[in-house]
């Protein structure tokens, strides 16, 4: 055997050994053949330099925006008083959708738009703090569904993730993992942000890559704005270092998901604005729809949904603490909106925005988890534990700060979800129909445009996709992948009368149901212990009436049975079986006879320094005695 090829069996196997030990970097395991010469000494020898993976050149930036909790009608480019002036700029440079839907739910919503997928498909039935035991409720992104950052990263893109993730069960969030759901792991090169639902804006538990740290201890102090000044920082670092790469953020705030908070003048400012109540608001809103375009001149106002008094008959006492409550959330959306000023001016600034795809979205429609009457510690609410009016009068002027978590009553809900029928969690109008902004001055030529098509959130990861020009995986990490089920609307960038992606799509979200069928939906709620067989479906003829307010299920009970047929045909094909009615707490509940997440030690030692433990890898001390020394 020659020399040369004696040399290159060994430094082939001596590769192999110092991979297997990790003694060499990623990148030079991953490098593939080796196309140079290899001889006795250098001079015999020709190098091999292989080139780093880069996308084609002038590939867009892609921001991805994602509120939590807002409405419909919540912005002000979709008919709200609240002041958006930053996000109206971007729809008025780009192209505002009315008829976008999402899953009614936070982590369903967020796994939807980052995979291109059905929820169900992928693990995410509803949040990630509920897990059922079954393929559609692992609380996690199924490995056989790539991110969009698990796309991007490896043909070139920077990757950054900030602010909420929602994305991994709660058990394993702890500061020794396991990692493999953190956002670091799903193709985000750095994330700064929190792994759970919500955030204390003046107290987040946050996480750096993946270790809990300590925001920072300043004066004014307020996780959005700090969100955008780690953004601009990462997006600085890597326009420095690496200008030539195409970099996707994706950028989720805590706004305006309870608890609402934000700085004092915020709030105060909008006290006035909403003494009016939550009637005259809707009718305002609609009004103001109708005239930017954004509802049909004839879409109607549903009916108070039940059990919402009209503003007229409450007391002077709750009129002025309701109105504080939609003053604090208001408060925090204004905020919300300042802070992406910000990071748009970078981009400007930067000379970035022209080849950046900004697309801007609300996760669910307005919540309804404020009750009827709202709350001012987020503790009480959640377990539906009633204070009486006059201890939350006493604490009214603390709405807002960082001395309460409040979240306001469905009334205020209901507002924002003009003109549709109730709230997040539910598969009506208003959980499932919500705010869509798309801005690419380079790409978008329609400036201020409005688009009708039905579009959902799968749409959007394939419609990026579409325009960089780069295809998903079939297999990732040895993983055969699971296709695409959403559908690019690009098209409709430039043709306002582009076709529907699609012509059908299901929705479920805790045992509620819909189908929406070219211009038809069938919906129908379900009550938590209740049989599926006794809901009642619900019909709607979109083409003529936007806003389901006409229940047409008596007149045409035909196409309502074709519609409840199809809906289990779609459930059968998107992993959506079997249906689980149970609420968070009966899960839960069922959750502590889970063998796997029991551990048999008795004590617990915790020590000075140790980094943050979220709740759930602490000691679940519900129901039994315990000590503590």
């Amino acid at each position: 055997m020659g020399t040369s090829k004696m040399l290159r069996r060994l430094t082939h196997w001596l590769t192999i050994l110092l991979c297997a030990l990790g003694v060499l970097p990623a990148s030079a395991q991953t490098e593939g053949e080796f196309k140079g010469v290899i001889g006795p000494t250098d001079k015999e020898s020709k190098p091999y330099y292989p080139e780093p993976t880069r996308p084609k050149a002038g590939s867009p930036n892609v921001v991805y925006i994602v509120l939590d909790d807002v409405g419909f009608a919540d912005l002000g480019c979709y008919g709200s008083e609240i002041a958006t002036p930053n996000l109206d700029q971007l729809a008025a440079g780009g192209l505002r959708y009315n008829n976008f839907h999402t899953r009614a739910i936070c982590s369903p919503t967020r796994a939807a738009l980052l995979t291109g997928r059905n929820s169900h498909s992928v693990g995410l039935r509803t949040v990630a703090n509920v897990v059922n035991g079954f393929p559609n409720g692992r609380g996690y992104i199924t490995p056989a569904a790539t991110t969009l950052a698990e796309i991007l990263h490896p043909v070139g893109y920077s990757t950054f993730a900030l602010g909420k993730w929602h994305l991994v069960p709660l058990n394993q969030t702890s500061p020794s993992g396991p990692f493999d759901q953190w956002p670091v792991q799903r193709g985000f090169e750095h994330f700064y942000g929190f792994l759970d639902g919500l955030a204390d804006q003046y107290r987040p538990e946050l996480v750096l890559d993946n270790t809990f740290v300590e925001p920072p201890k300043q004066p004014g102090y307020h996780l959005s704005a700090d969100l955008v000044d780690k953004s601009i920082q990462y997006l600085r670092q890597q326009k420095a270092s690496t200008p030539e790469k195409p970099f996707f953020l994706y950028l989720a705030f805590g706004a305006a998901h309870a608890p609402h908070q934000a700085p004092k003048a915020y709030v105060d400012k909008y006290v006035p604005i909403f003494e009016k109540g939550w009637d005259k608001t809707r009718e305002d809103r609609l009004a103001k729809q109708k005239q930017l375009g954004i509802t049909p001149a004839n879409a109607a106002l549903n009916a108070p949904n039940p059990g919402i008094k009209a503003w007229s008959s409450l007391s002077t006492d709750e009129k002025r603490l309701y109105a504080r409550f939609q003053a604090a959330f208001a408060g925090f959306l204004d905020h919300t909106d300042v802070q992406i000023g910000r990071l748009i001016q970078h981009l400007k600034d930067s000379g970035q925005l022209d080849n950046t795809i900004v697309v801007v979205i609300s996760d669910n429609g307005a919540s309804q988890e404020g009750d009827f009457e709202g709350f001012t510690n987020i503790v009480a609410g959640y377990n539906r534990i009633s204070v009486p009016l006059a201890n939350k009068l006493k604490v009214i002027d603390d709405i807002g700060t960082e001395r309460s978590e409040s979240n306001y009553p469905l009334g205020w809900a209901q507002a924002g979800n003009t003109p549709f029928q109730y709230y997040k969690q539910t598969v009506h109008g208003g959980g499932t129909n919500d705010p869509l902004i798309v801005s690419w001055p380079k790409g978008i030529s329609d400036k201020g445009g409005i688009r009708s098509q039905f579009v959902d959130v799968i749409d959007i990861t394939p419609t990026i996709l579409d325009l960089t020009g780069i295809e998903a995986p079939k297999i990732y990490h040895d993983v055969p992948q699971k296709p695409l089920e959403g559908a690019s609307i690009a098209a409709t960038f430039k043709d306002p009368n582009a076709p529907n992606p699609r012509s059908v799509q299901y929705f479920e979200q805790g045992g509620n149901r819909a189908i929406w069928n070219d211009g038809w939906k069938a919906v129908t709620l379900h009550k938590a212990g209740t049989d599926f067989d006794k809901d009642i479906w619900e019909l709607y003829d979109l083409k003529s009436d936007f806003s389901e307010s006409k229940n047409l299920a008596a007149q045409n009970p035909d196409k309502l049975k074709q519609l409840e047929v199809l809906w289990w045909s779609e459930a059968r094909k998107y992993g959506v079986l079997p249906l689980d009615g149970r609420n968070a707490l009966q899960v839960a509940l069922e959750n502590q006879k889970r063998t796997d997440l029991l551990s048999n030690r008795s004590t617990y030692v915790y020590y000075p320094g140790q980094g943050h433990l979220p709740r759930d890898v602490t000691p679940n001390t519900a129901n039994r005695s315990y000590a503590i020394s």
